[in-house]
């Protein structure tokens, strides 16, 4: 599977911004209608719809997001990296000086 890597970012001016968690649902809900319209590899699919489910739903994720809207409001760009190794969910922040 490869990584899903949510940009997190803050509103500026006219350009909204996303945290961690609405990146993920928006990430989430495009699988599902993927796996529901029939789209792409099934298998491929419905393993990242699972992954960032298990993201969402995982107490790891609410820690990243605090960490991460703070460094951005310190002026950092940072990435979430959400990932399967050895069937387990991983979650890393990548910070950005």
């Amino acid at each position: 599977m490869d990584t899903i890597d949510p940009d997190p970012r803050y509103t500026a001016g006219d350009v909204p911004g996303r945290c961690i968690k609405c990146l993920a649902e928006r990430e989430m809900n495009s699988r599902l209608l993927e796996l529901l319209r029939g789209e792409g590899d099934e298998s491929q699919l419905a393993q990242r719809f699972e992954v960032l489910v298990s993201f969402l739903k995982s107490p790891e994720s609410r820690r990243l997001r605090d960490e991460s809207e703070r460094y951005i409001a310190e002026g950092k760009q940072v990435t979430v990296r959400v990932s399967l190794e050895d069937g387990k969910p991983r979650y890393e922040l990548k910070v950005n000086q």
